[in-house]
């Protein structure tokens, strides 16, 4: 039987890499570089408290031969690096999510479903037993460096400016940042949708530093070409959008909202919400302050930064590479990567040779499932994780 949660994720440590400590203004911390005999311990998180750390990771060369100059990683920790530096696991968010997206605050914020119930004390990822770090995407809007971060060569956004990403170039700022803290290899890369994308990509990419990848709701290319030229389309016709210069306005905002509402319908929150609120006008009513809150952060130009990152993802022609055991999680409701892409991902995963397993949600739950029915799979998860060496 699982532990309960027991009011925040405790024993919450981390080596930190090198930088000046602060606390910036939204509280987020740049980490520090310690000792060799000393760790800085991280807050214990709770509902209220925001612990993202920053870390420079130094400028970074990506696959279209552009670099990256002084770049950093928001990320959290949970749990204690073991001695040997081999008990860590990588979480890896979704495409409009954030590294929080198994904190006590990412219920109804995260896009896939949160995964609160599935990483704590006693939970299938054990805080326990493991030191977890979850990162911010390379791109993304949450603090790590994307098109809203100023540009050290302008002092200004790099809005339009910013360079085109890969997922192998999410996977080098991830690995940097994890060499920095002290992990010398990862038990396990564990993930929702693009998440999943991202383990699949680090065990192609770095198969000598993971032992296991967990890949949920998911799968080995993005489901259809996503159009970003459509969305650009749609960004030009508001007012502002100033062909991507429009840092310090609000004028994308509700255009953000609107979006991530389609989004949320799409991957099935109105069956989630259901139960909490069976009036249809109490459910959208819900649904629009959800998206109206992650439209006041999330920048449009992150969304098409990674989605044509995720058009290029394809890891079927990489698959031989793969040496870590592989768990593959679908949702029996899921509308983006529905259950019948199961038989062709583990048949091509097998003849590739992996040692691979598949697991299916039973749930209503659409894209939402591994997060909002977790007890549903959590079982099957821990067993994963509990049978990966070391």
């Amino acid at each position: 039987m699982r532990a309960p949660w027991v009011g925040s994720l405790r024993n919450v440590e981390t080596r930190s890499l090198a930088i000046a400590g602060r606390v910036a203004k939204s509280r987020r911390h740049r980490a520090q570089f310690p000792s060799a005999r000393t760790a800085p311990t991280i807050p214990a998180m709770s509902a209220s408290a925001d612990p993202t750390r920053l870390a420079e990771i130094g400028d970074l060369p990506l696959r279209s031969g552009a670099v990256l100059r002084r770049a950093r990683l928001a990320y959290v920790g949970y749990g204690r690096l073991a001695a040997d530096g081999r008990n860590a696991i990588l979480l890896t968010h979704g495409y409009t999510s954030s590294h929080l997206f198994a904190a006590p605050q990412s219920a109804g914020v995260a896009a896939e479903g949160s995964w609160s119930a599935l990483v704590g004390p006693g939970r299938a990822i054990d805080t326990d037993r493991h030191f977890v770090v979850s990162s911010n995407l390379l791109g993304s809007s949450y603090g790590s460096t994307a098109p809203k971060t100023d540009n050290p060569a302008t002092g200004r956004p790099y809005g339009p400016d910013f360079p085109a990403l890969a997922l192998p170039d999410m996977i080098l700022a991830q690995r940097r940042l994890l060499e920095g803290l002290g992990v010398r290899g990862l038990k396990a890369v564990v993930g929702p949708s693009y998440g999943g994308f991202q383990a699949f990509t680090w065990a192609i990419e770095q198969p000598d530093f993971v032992r296991g990848i967990v890949a949920a709701v998911s799968g080995l290319r993005s489901p259809g070409s996503l159009d970003m030229d459509a969305l650009e389309r749609r960004y030009a016709a508001v007012p502002g959008w100033n062909g991507g210069r429009h840092h310090g306005s609000d004028a994308m905002k509700p255009l953000m909202a609107t979006m991530r509402e389609e989004t949320l319908r799409n991957y099935g929150i109105e069956a989630e919400l259901a139960g909490r609120f069976p009036d249809a006008a109490a459910r959208a009513a819900e649904i629009a302050r959800i998206a109206r809150a992650w439209a006041e952060d999330f920048d449009p130009l992150s969304m098409l930064v990674l989605g044509r990152a995720a058009n290029a993802y394809d890891a079927g022609p990489g698959l031989a590479r793969i040496r870590a055991r592989v768990l593959y999680v679908l949702s029996r409701s899921d509308k983006l990567f529905p259950p019948s892409l199961a038989p062709a991902t583990m048949r091509a995963l097998q003849a590739a040779g992996a040692d691979a397993r598949y697991a299916e949600i039973d749930s209503d739950h659409g894209h939402l499932a591994s997060g909002t029915d977790a007890a549903k799979w959590a079982p099957a998860l821990r067993e994963f994780l509990d049978g990966l060496p070391g």
